[in-house]
């Protein structure tokens, strides 16, 4: 793993964790969608970026539950999710929206084609770093926001509840009392 990307990355969440402190039983997580290889940005990808900024305009109109941070590689949405509980529809939405604007923005021009991939990312304590490839596609696949949406939630529930775990596991270890030598 990349130190640097890696101490960036880092960096990101805590700022977003920043914007609002987790609530008991939360976590902050990315959902990436990124090429493969090459680039999936605004400069590359004007027509994609057309309809991901059409989208997030109409269909988005009370506060965001997520941040939204645009990358060379594509789009990142930084979400805060709930233990046991599944993406809000907005969000699944919207990363539906991203795979098919891409596949449209190629129809009509952008460069490259390159595959798609959908990310569950996030940071533990100290440097610790989990992520999950949860979906690939390519440009002309059909997309399924139902197979999407399980995969997310999926891989979702598996970072949130490990994470959960090791807390309440540290927890569990700072309230034993200690026995003293005598």
């Amino acid at each position: 793993m990349d130190q640097r990307w890696q101490s960036e990355f880092l960096h990101r969440m805590r700022a977003f964790e920043a914007t609002r402190a987790p609530r008991e039983g939360e976590a902050s997580v990315s959902l990436k969608v990124r090429v493969v290889s090459g680039c999936f940005h605004r400069e590359h990808s004007p027509h994609a970026y057309a309809l991901i900024d059409n989208f997030l305009a109409s269909h988005l109109s009370r506060p965001a539950e997520f941040t939204f941070v645009d990358h060379e590689s594509g789009p990142e949405l930084l979400i805060f999710v709930a233990a046991g509980i599944a993406l809000a529809k907005s969000v699944i939405d919207l990363v539906t929206a991203i795979i098919k604007a891409r596949s449209e923005g190629i129809k009509n021009g952008d460069r490259p084609s390159g595959s798609l991939e959908v990310v569950v990312r996030r940071v533990g304590g100290g440097d610790k770093y989990a992520e999950e490839v949860v979906i690939r596609v390519e440009h002309a696949d059909p997309v399924n926001t139902e197979e999407i949406e399980a995969r997310i939630n999926s891989a979702l529930k598996r970072l949130v509840e490990d994470q959960m775990a090791k807390k309440a596991t540290r927890a569990t270890k700072r309230a034993r009392p200690r026995l003293r030598r005598g």
